[in-house]
Formats: structure tokens, sequence, C-alpha cells
């Protein structure tokens, strides 16, 4: 059973009670990402998550963490391009632990100097972690393709000159303004009690005051689009290609989802087998849409030997072509909507991932989507949508990210 309700603050709160469980889940997203950053903001809403553990002016960083690891529970957070998200599962009993200690650090972090100046290294040693995978560096690269010098070129971690820039002050304006009820969410599944729920979260978020609801900025996918390159001293060359997909909320999620599912979404997709099984060329090929609000990109990625990387890149060629000319085959529809369908129904056993798909959706379209409309959806998808999309995403403008030793003279 699912019920929502807002608190007089604003804040909304959406609850699954999943009685035969002995586990809760809960998280408090918040409408701040890198894309509701602008070039002198990028990397503060990250920074900012990592200053959550830091300490609040009721508990330090390691009685947030002895509080949660006396009771078995989990705690932790992550920063999106779209949002951040704090979490914690405990068990059934700790619910209030939960909602006490999220609502302390989502709230009322301290951010003492002394600890911003020394997470700020920690930051620092983030992305030069980044920076040593090369993976990730061609997933930046080719969203600085794709989106340019729009907000979603951006990287979720920033710059480093950002990093060794932002003062304290920096931090507190930019929670001020995108850290408030009106901006975020909670979400809870689990075994619960409603109405405890409701007095739960009125005693330990009730009291959350300021701000107003955002507005996403509008980002357009490859209005110029670009190759990008990165020199790296690595034994593959990593290859992204970059096109223009759907956003948030559209009717064609679900088409995309299919003929992804097709050309390169799991062990048994076209490129899977053409370009590891059979040419033995790549370890890691794989495609994947990602949605955001106003619009998409779909990427392919691969990573191969110097060598392999004219074939390759041959190979992608080829198989988008014949997807655009020839389509998928019955065959494959059929075994990509029941991929589809058994995996959503398999990641709704967790109550960590029903929590997760709530909250998401609550803040990205302010409604939940119920588990039945979206198997509805995936088995209302024909092969005629599949193929159409696939082609209007395929046909369409491509940029390209390449990241390897002497990138540059292997692609002449």
């Amino acid at each position: 059973m699912i019920e929502t309700f807002t608190l007089k603050n604003g804040l909304r709160v959406v609850c699954e009670q999943l009685p035969h469980l002995r586990s809760v889940s809960m998280g408090v997203w918040v409408k701040a990402g890198s894309i509701l950053e602008s070039a002198d903001e990028n990397g503060l809403s990250h920074f900012i998550e990592h200053m959550a553990f830091k300490g609040t002016f009721k508990r330090s960083a390691k009685q947030i963490a002895q509080e949660m690891d006396a009771v078995g529970g989990y705690l932790n957070a992550a920063t999106s391009k779209i949002y951040t998200c704090y979490y914690a599962k405990v068990i059934d009993e700790d619910i209030d632990l939960a909602a006490d200690i999220l609502s302390d650090i989502v709230i009322s972090p301290a951010i003492e100097q002394k600890e911003v100046d020394k997470e700020r290294n920690v930051v620092l040693e983030e992305i030069a972690m980044t920076d040593d995978s090369p993976e990730d560096v061609a997933y930046d690269l080719i969203s600085e393709a794709v989106f340019g010098t729009q907000s979603l070129g951006q990287t979720i971690l920033g710059p480093r000159a950002g990093i060794e820039r932002y003062s304290r002050e920096d931090i507190l304006a930019f929670r001020k303004k995108h850290y408030s009820p009106m901006n975020a969410c909670v979400a809870i599944a689990g075994n619960f009690d409603f109405q405890h729920v409701h007095d739960m979260m009125e005693k330990y978020f009730g009291d959350w005051d300021g701000g107003s609801g955002e507005i996403f900025p509008v980002n357009i996918a490859n209005q110029h689009p670009r190759t990008l390159t990165a020199d790296k001293d690595t034994e593959q060359v990593h290859i992204c290609l970059g096109y223009t997909g759907k956003p948030t909320g559209h009717q064609d999620i679900y088409p995309v989802a299919v003929f992804n599912s097709v050309l390169g979404g799991g062990m048994s997709s076209r490129l899977f087998q053409r370009i590891r099984e059979e040419s033995g060329m790549a370890y890691s090929v794989y495609s994947t849409p990602s949605y955001y609000p106003h619009c998409g990109e779909y990427c392919i990625y691969a990573a191969t030997s110097p060598k392999n990387i004219s074939a390759v890149l041959d190979q992608l060629q080829e198989e988008t072509l014949l997807m655009i000319e020839k389509g998928m085959t019955e065959e494959e529809f059929r075994m990509a909507k029941a991929q589809l369908k058994g995996g959503f129904i398999l990641g709704q056993e967790s109550a960590y991932n029903r929590m997760n798909s709530m909250g998401s959706a609550t803040i990205l379209q302010n409604r939940l989507i119920p588990t039945d409309e979206t198997i509805a959806k995936i088995e209302a998808v024909t092969q005629d949508d599949a193929q159409r999309v696939a082609r209007e995403i395929l046909t369409g403008a491509m940029s390209r990210a390449f990241v390897g030793k002497n990138i540059d003279k292997l692609l002449k």
C-alpha cells in the first residue's frame, strides 16, 4: 500500500508499506545536482553531500557513523546530475533513528571551516580517482561533447580549480538556494505504521523551512556535435558515441528501453555478441540511455586495444546501420520486452529499489509511477515503436569521445 502526504512546510512524503519485510529504506531527495549549477558553482552539490557527513550541530562525524553502526544500519548519499539523495537502510524498529539522522545531516550540517578544508582534499582525491578511470573520463568527455557549455556538459564532481577555490560561504549560499522542503521529498519503503510515519516526519522534518521549488533548466543535446579526446597512458582506447535521446517522462522511454536491450543492453545484445563474443575485440561494450528533464542522451561505449580501434568503430557503425535499415527481428523484440519486464519485477523485490523509484519519480516528475503502470507500458510497446525510436536516435546527430595513449595521432 502506498500513501503520499505533504507537511505544512511543503515537504512531500511518499511511503510504501511492505509488511512482509523486517527492514525500512528511507531517502531524502534534494533537487541539487550539476544541472542546476552555474559554471562558477560546478561541483558544489557534490561538495555539500560530503559535508553533510562531517558533523551537525548535534552530532560529530564519528557519532553519525557510530549511531548507525550500533544498530547494523547503512547510511550513505549520492549526487547525480539531477539530484542528491541521502539514504538509510535499517531494521524496522530503528526507523526513528534513520529519520533522526537523515533529517540532522540534511537540515543541520555544521559545515565548520576546518572540516571544509579537510573535505576539500577528499573531493580532490575523488577527482583524481576519476581521472585514473578512463571509462569515467570518456563519459565526462561525451557529456561535454553532447551538451557543450550547457549545465549537463559539466561534471558532477566539478573542476579541480573550483574545488580548491570554494569557500565556506560559497557552500552556505548554495545550500540556502537549493536545500528547502519545497525543493525536496522523502521516500520510505518497508515495514512501518502509517500513522507513526506521519508523526515521525512532522517531528524530524516539520521545522525545516526556507526556499521554494526549483525548475530544471533546459538543455539541448547535440546542438553542435563534437569529437573530443583525452590523452591518457592506457592500454586500451575508450570510445563513446553520443546521440540525442529522450527526456524524462517522455512516452518513448519504453520503446527506447526495448531497442536498447536489443542493440547493447545485455549479454545477448548485438553489440556484445558481435564485438566481444564473435570478434573478441573488447571486454566491455554496451549501450545505455540517459533521461534528463527536457532532453536525453543515448551512448554507445566500447574499450579496445589501439590496434583494433578501426575494426571496432566499423563494427559499431555496421550494427547501428543494420538497426536503422532492417530493424530487429520478432524474436529479439519479444526477448527484449521479457528481459525488461523480468528485470523490473525482480528489482521491485527490494525495499531500497522501491524507495529509489518513488523518490526519483517524485523529485523529477512530481508523481508516482505505479508498478502496474510500468509493466503495462512495457507490454504496450510494439515492434514498430521500438524500430521507430531506434531510427530517430541513430540517424540523428552524433558526438564522439575517445580516451587513450597518443589518441589524436591514433585517430589520424
